[in-house]
């Protein structure tokens, strides 16, 4: 895959164990997507990436926490806020921004943009713009992997407006019934657009409506990093295991408008403050300071090296190729087959 990816380490004094190596390593890759998220809010608002945009910012601990349980042969379904997710699933930043950028070394040849991003390589599958539209494809790779006898595990991201529509029930309801290896991830950051959940369901509680359909489910403090790890490693654990389906509510929030077209006028400023103030970021880091773990010298070294990152990212996209005229239709048509 073409892109750019940092590959060097951070240094300090803080505590060296493998249990801080591991914190601050989920601390750098809430980073890295925080930072790719600015970038693209900066770029977006200089024109040079086009059509609808959703950003993560805020969420960053859910698809963090979630990543870090998968490995590499699981696979990973997501909405079409899911740049933090390509980008923690292994897609370089620079191939990320290139596809935004409509570049042909981007990860879809430029031709997916923001909402559709994907990449085989990492068994990324989406990327999907139709809200809930995912999860029936997780149902069928999981599917897949029972009939094919694989150890596999599909991690199915949606936000909570998806529980309204009929295919959320519908794919938790085979999921059940077939015993298969699904891990559904609902981001619920309590607005559906501009829609409060508690305006369109009766039962917020999201996590109880998965449990009716017999499916292992809890809720989990999605701005809590390693609250969201530990959830779902159980859950992980569990799907390999043979114990069927898992449901997580990750009880997150959106910092930022649902899009970069959104006026946010459903929301009062107070509660986003409110929110704010329980950035995952800056959770984390305090805890690491706090029993340190985390160093002055150890954090202005993970933000050098992701801005340095992010800067290559930016330079790899506007320095890539348009797709040729005569090949737009490419992979539009099936190629004719001659008699």
């Amino acid at each position: 895959m073409a892109g750019y990816r940092s590959k060097t380490g951070t240094a300090g004094a803080a505590d060296r164990s493998p249990e801080a190596g591991r914190r601050r390593e989920l601390l750098r890759e809430m980073l890295r997507v925080r930072r790719l998220e600015e970038r693209c809010v900066e770029l977006y608002s200089e024109a040079k990436i086009r059509g609808f945009l959703h950003v993560y910012i805020g969420e960053e601990a859910v698809a963090a926490g979630v990543m870090s349980a998968l490995a590499p042969e699981d696979a990973v379904v997501a909405t079409y806020r899911e740049h933090g997710h390509a980008l923690l699933r292994g897609v370089p930043a620079g191939a990320i921004l290139a596809e935004m950028y409509g570049k042909v070394e981007g990860c879809c040849r430029g031709r997916g943009g923001s909402m559709h991003l994907f990449d085989a390589d990492t068994r990324f599958y989406g990327g999907n713009a139709i809200v809930a539209g995912g999860l029936p494809l997780a149902v069928g790779l999981a599917l897949a992997d029972k009939l094919s006898g694989r150890s596999r595990v599909t991690a199915c991201f949606f936000g909570e407006g998806a529980a309204a529509e009929g295919e959320f029930h519908e794919s938790l309801n085979l999921a059940a019934l077939w015993n298969l290896p699904v891990l559904f991830c609902c981001e619920n950051n309590l607005y559906a657009m501009g829609t409060a959940l508690a305006r369109s369901q009766s039962q917020t509680d999201l996590a109880l409506k998965a449990a009716s359909y017999e499916i292992p489910s809890w809720a989990v403090d999605g701005m809590d990093v390693l609250e969201v790890e530990g959830a779902a490693r159980r859950a992980a654990d569990g799907i390999r295991g043979g114990s069927g389906p898992h449901f997580l509510e990750l009880r997150t929030y959106r910092f930022r408008a649902h899009s970069m077209f959104d006026p946010e006028r459903y929301r009062d400023k107070a509660e986003v403050a409110r929110w704010t103030e329980r950035d995952p970021l800056l959770l984390l880091r305090t805890l690491l300071e706090s029993s340190g773990q985390l160093d002055a010298a150890d954090w202005e070294a993970m933000e050098r090296e992701v801005d340095a990152e992010m800067a290559e990212a930016v330079r790899f996209a506007e320095a890539g190729t348009p797709e040729p005229a005569d090949q737009l239709l490419r992979f539009v048509y099936s190629t004719p087959v001659q008699p």
